[in-house]
């Protein structure tokens, strides 16, 4: 499969991953850019979706960025692999709800491989755990569709600082917490990167 994998050592600014992936969107369109995979972090961040509310917004202090990907309010910062992409549906069926369970299964194995192990929902969409009786927040998603050109991504927690979601309520759900893979398991995450990205190019 032809696609562009990239990956960025340095943190990206928000704004100017989402302005790359939009024209990257108009030149797969035109016929004139191989899709891509986008391996990076950003800088501490809340970003707000189309279906966020005001009243998610816990701590009024803190700067929200408005985003035209689906979902509601989170936050991004180090120790949390962001996976952005710009894939091209019109060769895949046009299935919406086909790439995102393809999106969760690949997360699903990747953690699988680090005997971690998750599962999706339908209700709340991301990837879950259950530790303790408590099913926590492993992975977000959200993405945007234009012209069957899905973009935007997902991201997974790490080694992430889990106090910052006390200011928001993470992707509006109340009643069910965020955790990252450190809090989990103490484990060498070095080559995640590599086992998504094998995992997402056998699913898409």
């Amino acid at each position: 499969m032809n696609i562009e994998i990239k990956i960025s050592k340095k943190p990206v600014d928000y704004r100017k991953a989402v302005i790359f992936m939009e024209k990257r969107l108009d030149k797969i369109r035109e016929g004139k850019a191989r899709e891509l995979i986008w391996i990076l972090e950003h800088n501490d961040i809340y970003t707000a979706g189309s279906r966020s509310k005001k009243s998610e917004i816990l701590d009024k202090k803190i700067k929200v960025i408005k985003t035209n990907r689906g979902g509601k309010i989170t936050w991004h910062g180090k120790g949390q692999l962001i996976c952005y992409f710009v894939i091209n549906l019109n060769k895949r069926n046009k299935d919406i709800r086909k790439f995102i369970t393809n999106l969760e299964k690949s997360i699903i194995n990747t953690l699988k491989e680090f005997k971690i192990k998750s599962f999706s929902d339908r209700q709340d969409i991301g990837i879950w755990i259950k530790i303790e009786g408590n099913i926590k927040k492993i992975a977000a998603i959200g993405i945007r569709v234009k012209k069957w050109i899905a973009y935007h991504g997902f991201s997974i927690n790490i080694n992430n600082d889990l106090k910052k979601y006390n200011k928001i309520i993470p992707c509006g759900i109340k009643n069910k917490a965020v955790t990252n893979l450190e809090s989990i398991k103490k484990n060498k995450y070095a080559n995640l990167k590599k086992v998504l990205l094998n995992n997402l190019i056998k699913n898409l």
